[in-house]
């Protein structure tokens, strides 16, 4: 292995792939997504911060239902996303899903903590990070 490599950082996740292992993990969110991309088929690129809202209204839909069976998956995706995204799959982890399943405007007869038992390590350090950006101000960085 060359200096190079062991400094570069090898990222699994970017843009065009991150959606793929979540729709393994909920292929109930399959439809939603391609409507979505049947919606924006004409876009340079797919808005995927719009995308990730969705998801997160389709996931505080299925917490009110409590069918959350594949919360387990999903949330591994979510992790995934947080350790091997790009910067933009990092980011868009943080500030397009979990801010929006923090939104207490989207529940109705859930509470955003009630997401806390799925979260793993990094997505729960970012997910206090939002905490704290709405709470003090502080930003997330």
């Amino acid at each position: 292995m060359s200096e190079h490599d062991r400094n570069t950082p090898a990222f699994e996740f970017d843009r065009s792939n991150m959606f793929e292992p979540l729709l393994v993990a909920d292929h109930t969110f399959l439809e939603k997504w391609k409507i979505f991309q049947d919606e924006y088929r004409s876009e340079d690129e797919l808005p995927l911060y719009i995308a990730l809202s969705e998801l997160a209204r389709h996931l505080i839909e299925y917490l009110e239902a409590g069918s959350t069976h594949q919360f387990g998956a999903v949330f591994d995706v979510v992790e995934r996303w947080h350790i091997n995204g790009d910067p933009y799959v990092k980011e868009a982890a943080t500030i397009g899903l979990i801010e929006d399943l923090q939104n207490e405007h989207l529940h109705r007869n859930t509470h955003p903590d009630d997401f806390l038992p799925w979260l793993q390590p990094e997505s729960r350090k970012w997910w206090s990070k939002v905490n704290e950006f709405w709470a003090t101000g502080k930003p997330i960085a």
